[in-house]
């Protein structure tokens, strides 16, 4: 059976606005002690984290029409949306309303839409996994993959791997030979692999740096591929000695990793492997040709995703 190679184009993000330092996170010290973790800033890559005015369904729509202008795609050519979140707030009574203010707000039409929000802090990776195959099948040409958050309560912006912050991150998947009519030379997606642990995945047990190797081999090893040349991960922005430790683990080298973000913005549950991709382009570390992964892992799961940024012309 034939397939497509599915295109990954105008990766973009939204923030909350208030920018918060982490001094003014409710409750920090004491979760820090109940975690029985030194009040140590430079350690753990304490810094800033961002809380959003702006709804779940807002901010969504403001990143997916950043997304869209980015690539150069018209709202009226998107196929398809695959949307997710870890909590959609309400009833199931609420969510047509949901989705009917971001389809509108995102300029969007009477398109197909998939809810993706069981795979927690991977959940966007899973929806541009779940976007790939779409467009590899055939099934659709251009797909919105759209990820929005914001915590529950602020007592909960602290938890025992990470500060939390709002916001919202997408990304245009679209089939290979769209590439002329899109802009931004977009990346290559060269592969999605997963790993899961079913006896391991409640939230008591520690992400897996096992998984992590997994995913690692089944993205590269058909392709003759070796760690080393991955320019660079994607990873999570939860603390700087837990995303180090387990990546090291992994088998990823420091040189891969880019843990700024992890001050900057914190841990903006499942967008950060695209807001860590958006901001180390800006920063000129994305060379055309090379390979870059966007990875990360929950306890008992792991999903990454294997792309190659296009060369300009």
């Amino acid at each position: 059976m034939s397939t497509t190679k599915a295109w990954l184009y105008g990766p973009q993000y939204e923030l909350g606005e208030t920018e918060v330092h982490h001094t003014e996170i409710t409750n920090l010290l004491t979760r820090a002690a109940e975690f029985r973790m030194p009040p140590a800033p430079e350690l753990w890559g304490w810094g800033n984290v961002r809380r959003a005015e702006r709804s779940l369904e807002v901010m969504a729509a403001d990143s997916a029409a950043t997304t869209l202008r980015a690539a150069g795609a018209d709202p009226s050519s998107v196929d398809a949306v695959v949307l997710c979140s870890t909590r959609i707030p309400g009833p199931s009574e609420a969510h047509g309303r949901f989705m009917e203010t971001f389809l509108a707000e995102a300029g969007l039409g009477d398109i197909p839409f998939y809810g993706q929000n069981l795979n927690r802090c991977v959940n966007l990776l899973a929806a541009i996994d779940t976007a790939t195959a779409f467009v590899a099948a055939g099934r659709h040409r251009r797909v919105l993959v759209v990820t929005t958050d914001s915590a529950a309560d602020e007592a909960d912006r602290m938890v025992s791997y990470a500060l939390f912050s709002d916001g919202a991150a997408s990304c245009l998947i679209a089939a290979a030979d769209e590439i002329d009519a899109l802009t931004d030379g977009g990346y290559e997606i060269l592969g999605c692999a997963t790993a899961q642990d079913r006896q391991t995945l409640d939230h008591s047990h520690e992400i897996s740096a096992d998984l992590a190797r997994t995913v690692n081999d089944r993205l590269l090893t058909p392709l003759g591929m070796k760690l080393d040349d991955v320019a660079g991960l994607m990873h999570a922005n939860i603390f700087k000695p837990v995303v180090v430790m387990k990546e090291r683990q992994a088998g990823f080298t420091p040189e891969q990793l880019h843990t700024d973000n992890i001050t900057r913005v914190g841990h903006c549950f499942a967008a950060d492997p695209l807001i860590n991709l958006v901001d180390r382009a800006a920063l000129g570390e994305i060379e055309p040709g090379r390979h870059y992964m966007l990875a990360a892992g929950v306890p008992g799961q792991r999903i990454g995703v294997l792309i190659r940024k296009a060369h300009h012309g």
